[in-house]
């Protein structure tokens, strides 16, 4: 009997490499799709992964990349084109015949958003519910990694403050390991998942001042939440040479946060997958070396 194939889009990013590690660990076939040949598509493939090269708003690549595959993982950068990427793959996907289309959206995903990315996220969901294909939308808060993104990080670790303007808001920090997880273990086993809608977070909810202390006492040194105003933070971003499209999106879930869209313990991961989301001294500890000077 074959053996059930997985198809992982975006599978060098965060959640796509730890998705494919976790199914290949557990002895299933996975087709990798990755935008161009590299050292991390190599790596991949070292791991036992197929390498498909393609692009999501190219038809025929997404029909090539589905053909042959049971089930598959949806991630798509934030940048302009995802309802396009996401109807090319409704069709695919309904061509092929897929059991479930695991789709990476985002807690901010609504049909009000003042982000382009995030009422992006909110149609590609409906796209796919209305294309009848079996799917299930993810919709994590800010993942553990966001620490380690270099606008983020450089402040906390030369300045030792945390500068976004998020006011009072709330978040737990979820790892992208432990959403790869839980990807995989739907794409496995999927029918008593489809058609929901999970909101994703770590086990433990912070303000921003709570996890400045918190990585005072990890990081064995002074971290403050020293938040700057929303034209400050946006001067910030445009010094990283960040697209525009992504700099709005960061200004506007900035508002959502400090009204509270962020907010939530996770509820999910640990009752699905059997294991709870590791937590902020976890991750910090995993990943050290992104803390140093």
């Amino acid at each position: 009997m074959e053996r059930r194939k997985y198809l992982i889009t975006a599978a060098t990013g965060k959640t796509g490499v730890h998705t494919i590690r976790y199914l290949l660990s557990k002895g299933r076939a996975v087709r990798a799709m990755v935008h161009s040949e590299d050292e991390r598509s190599e790596a991949l493939r070292k791991m036992g992964a197929e390498i498909v090269v393609g692009d999501l708003l190219e038809h025929d690549d997404v029909l090539r990349a589905v053909d042959g595959v049971n089930a598959a993982y949806l991630c798509y950068p934030v940048r302009p084109g995802f309802i396009q990427a996401t109807a090319y793959f409704a069709d695919a996907a309904q061509r092929a015949g897929l059991d479930v289309v695991v789709s990476m959206s985002q807690i901010s995903a609504r049909d009000d958003s003042e982000s382009h990315a995030a009422r992006d996220h909110w149609i590609a969901e409906r796209v796919l519910d209305w294309s009848g294909v079996p799917a299930v939308h993810l919709r994590p808060a800010l993942f553990s990694e966001w620490l380690t993104f270099p606008w983020v990080r450089d402040l906390l670790v030369e300045e030792g403050r945390i500068a976004m303007p998020l006011g009072g808001g709330r978040h737990a920090p979820v790892a992208a390991e432990d959403q790869a997880r839980l990807i995989a273990t739907i794409l496995t086993n999927p029918a008593a998942h489809i058609g929901k809608t999970y909101p994703l977070h770590g086990p433990v909810e912070y303000s921003q001042k709570e996890l400045a202390e918190e990585l005072s006492r990890i990081l064995d040194r002074r971290i403050v939440y020293s938040p700057g105003t929303l034209e400050e933070y946006e001067r910030h971003l445009k010094k990283y040479h960040l697209p525009e499209f992504l700099i709005q999106h960061f200004l506007a879930i900035a508002v959502d946060y400090q009204n509270g869209i962020f907010a939530g313990v996770d509820g999910v991961i640990g009752e699905i997958t059997g294991q709870a989301p590791q937590t902020v001294e976890q991750f910090v500890k995993t990943n050290i070396g992104a803390f140093k000077p």
